[in-house]
């Protein structure tokens, strides 16, 4: 929602009233339709359900002598299908017990007849205000999740939840047996474009990369910035054919390209690794990253600028020739 709309237009606003009476009921739906709102009658309850779900009010005004059970029973059911609808409840009753019974029951107002027309129309607006500010608070709410999921300078996710994503993404695999794929990326010689450069340049480099990535990945994917100038990626539904397939286009990609700022330009390359969890095989995210982590090891073990996928032999080979170059630096030969 747009905060810059103050007001919308009463056309855009559809108002249900439930009243098993039509005299009553064209007696409310009158004022309304002078307001200018879309507004619908309904006499049976069946049908009640049936509009709540396919048309979505925006309020809805319950009539009945009293808030009798079978009218809250209705108003509880309204509130189970819409997660927010402003319910106003219109009786003849006004003892205070029937309307602390209709408001707890979840009515947000209570009118009591005969009512004024103008104070129902006000009492309208009032709870359209409210159901903005809900709509308002919802939009500012999703707004800051993705300042803190969004990595700024490439606008892919971070990692502060990309692992729940992940676990999600191979739960719902599990259930389908359907594969998950975790690539890691990693920029070849990424040093020397701020040695050779500035820092202003290796970060329109990054956001360039970042550009690729997105034009490169599905809807359904989930890029993320692992760090620097490594990345993630969870591809969903993924087996080794399109992994390959997607890893060497983004490769191919990044090597065409020319990055380019004013005076500044300079050609990279990067190197891949995957791993997949196919169905039957239960690692976890952090397992499934360390795994591509590894192949991302093995393609720049190899001479970078290519793709490498998950070989577990090679992988207890890798670790112990990390183990020999960490005793040999130890060892200061």
């Amino acid at each position: 929602m747009n905060f810059e709309d103050k007001q919308k237009h009463p056309k855009s606003r559809r108002i249900l009233v439930i009243n098993d009476d039509i005299d009553s009921m064209e007696i409310l739906l009158e004022p309304l339709r002078w307001e200018g709102y879309d507004t619908c009658g309904v006499s049976v309850e069946e049908d009640v359900y049936t509009l709540i779900e396919s048309w979505v009010p925006h309020v809805v005004i319950l009539d009945w002598m009293a808030p009798t059970m079978a009218g809250l029973s209705i108003l509880r059911s309204i509130r189970e299908r819409i997660s927010h609808v402003s319910c106003v409840f219109v009786s003849d009753n006004s003892s205070t017990d029937s309307i602390i019974e209709a408001l707890d029951a979840g009515a947000d107002d209570y009118i009591v007849k005969p009512f004024v027309p103008l104070e129902l129309l006000a009492r309208i607006r009032s709870q359209l205000r409210i159901r903005d500010l809900h709509e308002q608070l919802v939009c500012a709410n999703e707004k800051l999740k993705e300042l803190v999921d969004i990595d700024d300078l490439t606008g892919l996710f971070n990692m502060r939840s990309v692992y729940q994503r992940l676990d999600f993404e191979l739960e719902r695999a599990k259930r389908y047996n359907r594969d998950v794929c975790v690539v890691m990326m990693d920029m070849d010689h990424f040093k020397t474009v701020n040695d050779g450069h500035n820092h202003l340049f290796g970060s329109f480099v990054l956001s360039e990369v970042g550009k690729i990535i997105k034009a490169n990945t599905r809807n359904i994917d989930i890029p993320a910035r692992y760090g620097g100038d490594e990345f993630l990626f969870v591809l969903t539904e993924t087996n080794y054919e399109g992994a390959v397939h997607f890893c060497q286009r983004l490769c191919d990609n990044i090597r065409r390209k020319t990055f380019q700022s004013g005076e500044d330009s300079i050609h990279l390359t990067a190197s891949l690794g995957f791993a997949i969890s196919t169905p039957g095989e239960f690692a976890s995210g952090k397992e499934l990253v360390r795994m591509a982590d590894q192949a991302l090891y093995d393609a720049k073990r190899n001479g970078r600028d290519q793709v490498k996928s998950y070989n577990p032999e090679l992988s207890n080979l890798n670790l112990n020739i990390s183990e020999f170059n960490f005793r040999k630096k130890a060892s200061g030969n």
